[in-house]
């Protein structure tokens, strides 16, 4: 039982992580647990939980930056990542979030999201819905192999 437990906390932490700056991708332990545990929607649901949680804390950083920038009146931030994330939160609103589990462009959107004050309430729907696609669609691939 506690190693079950300790596998769940694992994928939940690896999940948090992946959704912040460090390289780290959630869907091999994903497609583990699935394949060990021959289930889908409690591995879902926890990874889910973590990576959303990690996009919440990127999203509170790039609020901090916002604040901090306009109490310095700083210039702008030239990286190309974070300009092709503001031109796509620009072009497609808030449903680009949804793209919020891509490598590299993800983190980036979701910290413009939070640099640009996008609700959290939306934020946290486009969000959640994006992630819950993409592991949805590991799952069942890795569910397949059963």
């Amino acid at each position: 039982m506690l190693g079950l437990i300790m596998s769940y906390a694992g994928l939940f932490l690896w999940s948090f992580l992946a959704a912040t700056i460090l390289p780290l991708s959630s869907e091999a332990p994903l497609a583990a647990l699935v394949y060990t545990q021959r289930q889908i929607v409690l591995p879902v649901l926890v990874a889910t939980a973590g990576n959303y949680l990690g996009a919440c804390t990127t999203y509170w950083i790039g609020r901090q930056v916002a604040v901090a920038r306009r109490r310095q009146h700083s210039g702008q931030d030239d990286t190309r990542t974070r300009r092709a994330s503001l031109a796509l939160l620009q072009r497609y609103g808030q449903p680009a979030l949804l793209l919020s589990w891509v490598p590299l462009l993800g983190d980036a959107l979701v910290a413009v999201a939070g640099l640009m004050h996008v609700p959290f309430g939306a934020f946290s729907l486009w969000v959640v819905s994006g992630k819950v696609i993409r592991y949805l669609a590991v799952a069942w691939a890795a569910a397949a192999l059963l």
